[in-house]
């Protein structure tokens, strides 16, 4: 899974880098063609201005020129101007000196420390995981998209001379890239292998570029990259979906021999821990929601490992009836030093029914008609939802952290309740990166009630880690606004992950 996901990196940088090259080449086209509206002045006047100012001069002269000679003398001066330009750039490019673009492209490299505001909008792949001073590296890996696009280029027009050419230039471009994901990695020669390129585009562009062609050719490899890209999201979900479907022989004995041994030994009628503490709202009370014993037990541990004063937290779990019992024997048998451990299943709490929570009738209309996009464990599990009831869960209690089973503790977290949330009922971590967690990702908007009253660009949080503020939560009554939305529309799947189903 790691190498698929590894995979899908490195081709959204790919699609990156042709997006970028699209609007260079996009940009050279309308320079390319607002360029030919300016008429530059005779070279032996010195100055430069339009055709206007051209003519303005030569009518203050008094020149014995009539309006149609006028015309004809700019036309002319514009044509030998056009005529110069394209002459000195045939005679240039093919003998442009190989130290000279040597030393510019050292220049180039050595500005990018000094323009700060720039540095790291390559890509969003490089301001979350690169320093952005790998030039060469981009610069290679960009004329070796260009090289391919004037491939094919090249191969249409049946100039064989300037497919083998550029063939051989990307190959051994590629050969010098490797898997480096810097400067540092390329090896030996990348430097004078970029300088051929640059060179060998340089020909290839006087013979067979066509910026119309050339763009249509990269808007056809962007598609390409964007279905590889989500080929490769699809079977990732569907790697992980098989991975939580799937337990392993040792783990499902464990709860099986757990689950034996809770009732051989009678623990059934064990008295629950000190309400004192589980109720007493001045202490630290976590919030667990977990049918995975081994998890649950590494959030507590680690949870209890790292606090300053283990004798004033208290951990809430609900778990299932399925998992009850192993859940509780787990706990019998690994006690966790001073810390309060209290362990009950959803179905103690009778309130919690389908003619009370919505989400509840649809999950159980959703199994009646066998609905395949929530047969997925994540959705049609009760656990999932459970997070938005903790008030009624809890009614003593003020504030609340909720965890999910898959954290682990690295620090103490008391200062989390002393944290001043000003009048907001939720604390949590912003997770929104481009179309990630976003509420499009999760509310229908096809729905009018969802297009006028929410933001599909607004960004979602983890459920990993949360602290509520249970007063304000019933103060504004946010379970009756959930089940208020619940009534009118339907949460749905993201596209990608219907499409695995």
């Amino acid at each position: 899974m790691a190498a698929t996901m590894a995979t899908g990196s490195r081709v959204l940088f790919l699609s990156c880098g042709f997006a970028f090259l699209l609007l260079l080449f996009s940009m050279e086209c309308v320079h390319g063609a607002n360029s030919s509206v300016v008429i530059p002045h005779h070279p032996d006047k010195g100055t430069h201005g339009s055709t206007k100012l051209s003519m303005t001069g030569l009518r203050d002269r008094h020149l014995p020129f009539t309006d149609e000679q006028h015309y004809q003398i700019l036309n002319e001066n514009k044509r030998q101007n056009r005529m110069g330009r394209k002459q000195k750039i045939n005679e240039e490019l093919p003998h442009a000196d190989y130290d000279d673009l040597r030393n510019q492209l050292k220049a180039i490299v050595n500005s990018k420390r000094f323009i700060t505001a720039t540095r790291g909008k390559y890509s969003v792949w490089r301001r979350e995981h690169g320093s952005g001073k790998d030039t060469l590296l981009i610069w290679m890996k960009d004329q070796v998209i260009l090289g391919r696009v004037l491939t094919r280029v090249a191969h249409e027009n049946k100039n064989g001379k300037v497919k083998r050419n550029l063939t051989m230039l990307v190959k051994d471009s590629l050969d010098l890239i490797g898997e480096a994901n810097s400067d540092t990695e390329l090896k030996e020669g990348a430097m004078e292998q970029a300088l051929k390129m640059h060179l060998g585009l340089a020909e290839a562009k006087k013979e067979v570029y066509d910026c119309e062609v050339v763009a249509k050719k990269l808007r056809a490899m962007i598609k390409t990259i964007e279905e590889a890209v989500m080929a490769l999201k699809r079977k990732a979900i569907f790697l992980m979906q098989v991975a939580s479907w799937t337990t392993s022989k040792p783990l499902h004995c464990l709860h099986l021999q757990l689950t034996n041994d809770y009732f051989l030994h009678d623990h059934s009628h064990m008295k629950s821990p000190d309400k004192g503490k589980t109720e007493d709202p001045s202490l630290y009370h976590y919030a667990i929601f977990s049918d995975n014993v081994l998890a649950t037990s590494v959030v507590i541990g680690s949870a209890i490992d790292k606090a300053k004063e283990p004798e004033n937290h208290v951990f809430h779990i609900v778990t299932d009836r399925l998992n009850f019992a192993a859940m509780q024997m787990w706990f019998i048998n690994n006690p966790p030093l001073l810390a309060t451990v209290e362990v009950e299943s959803i179905d103690k709490f009778k309130w919690l029914n389908s003619s009370y929570s919505p989400v509840l009738q649809q999950l159980e209309l959703a199994v009646l008609d066998e609905d395949v996009k929530l047969m997925n464990p994540k959705y049609l599990s009760m656990l999932n939802h459970l997070r938005f009831y903790i008030p009624e869960l809890f009614p003593k209690l003020n504030k609340i952290l909720f965890l999910d089973d898959d954290v682990v503790v690295q620090k103490d977290l008391t200062p989390l309740w002393v944290i001043d949330m000003k009048g907001l009922v939720n604390g949590a971590v912003e997770t929104c990166k481009k179309n990630l967690h976003d509420f499009g990702s999760y509310l229908n908007f096809s729905n009018m009630k969802i297009s006028q009253n929410f933001n599909p660009h607004a960004c979602g949080w983890a459920f990993g880690m949360n602290i509520f503020d249970l007063k304000q939560w019933r103060l504004h009554n946010l379970t009756g606004v959930y089940h208020y939305w619940q009534d009118l529309i339907a949460w749905r799947l993201p596209a990608s992950l219907e499409e695995t189903h």
